[in-house]
């Protein structure tokens, strides 16, 4: 059964979502830890702030069409970036 929820978003506008699907990642304790303190500052939930974060970087990196050797290049600098 999937449940459409409609929820008030930060900008200011209703939008229907349905939730039913998960995402379990794995972060540096002290990164995870800052992350939830800016949120309960900010009084958000932290998963709020995760699906506005996704939602804006489907919509920004959803529309560029990259050539394959373009996207193996970012991805290899994204790998470099996290070490």
């Amino acid at each position: 059964m999937t449940l459409a929820l409609f929820k008030r978003v930060s900008i200011g506008y209703t939008v229907s979502m349905t939730k039913d699907s998960g995402l379990r990642i794995r972060v540096q304790r002290d990164l995870r830890d800052k992350f939830l303190e800016i949120c309960r500052s900010q009084d958000k939930p932290a998963a709020q702030v995760i699906r506005e974060f996704m939602r804006q970087y489907v919509e920004r990196e959803g529309s560029i069409k990259r050539s394959p050797v373009e996207t193996d290049k970012r991805r290899t600098r994204a790998m470099t970036d996290e070490h």
